[in-house]
């Protein structure tokens, strides 16, 4: 007779998955899917009524958007924004997650928890298309920060919508914005606001 087979332990989304076996991992990436933004309970959370729709840039992973603004967009300069996006700065728009949902490719996900280096699901971390490596958001225990960028925008005025409140992170910027928004040394109204000021003004000081 043989031994019943045992059940993977129960572990919450947010928990560190490292140590977990391989068949426990995928438990929690199953019940990763039954919950917003993988998926919307409309029981809970009332019809889902999708305003813009995006994609990664292979096209692969889908999703939209139920919010017709975010509750704060912002451009972060710190070097960890820079790095993973290869570019100056990060735009990023925070919803709830209830907001957003993948209308396709969610198997096509891969993950990235800067704490301990490694892919596995570990919350906050960041979200990206296995397959061209796209960022599509970074999800934390309660919020996403998603890029609009993958946002397909029907207007100049629906991308108004997402236009950034403020620059955070701004002292360690690679590239001088002076476009009349507020510039934080770090976190937004939890650090100092910079005078926006050009470096090359300074003999290229780090203001």
């Amino acid at each position: 007779m043989s031994s019943p087979k045992s059940t993977p332990r129960t572990h919450e989304n947010s928990h560190d998955t490292s140590n977990l076996s391989h068949d426990e991992k995928r438990q929690v990436h199953e019940n990763r899917m039954d919950r917003p933004p993988y998926t919307v309970d409309e029981g809970e959370h009332g019809a889902f009524k999708p305003i813009y729709k995006g994609a990664c840039f292979c096209e692969k992973v889908t999703f939209e958007i139920s919010r017709e603004r975010p509750l704060e967009a912002k451009f972060c300069h710190c070097e960890g924004c820079q790095r993973l996006h290869g570019a100056p700065f990060q735009w990023a728009a925070i919803f709830h997650k209830t907001d957003v949902r993948f209308t396709s490719g969610s198997s096509e996900l891969i993950y990235w928890h800067s704490g301990t280096k490694s892919q596995d699901y570990i919350l906050p971390c960041k979200v990206s298309c296995k397959n061209c490596r796209t960022p599509i958001m970074d999800e934390g225990r309660k919020m996403l920060l998603l890029f609009p960028t993958l946002v397909k925008f029907g207007s100049a005025a629906e991308k108004r919508r997402f236009h950034p409140s403020c620059h955070i992170f701004y002292e360690r910027r690679a590239i001088d914005v002076p476009d009349g928004l507020p510039k934080w040394r770090g976190h937004k109204g939890e650090s100092e606001e910079m005078v926006e000021t050009m470096r090359e003004e300074h003999g290229g000081a780090n203001i």
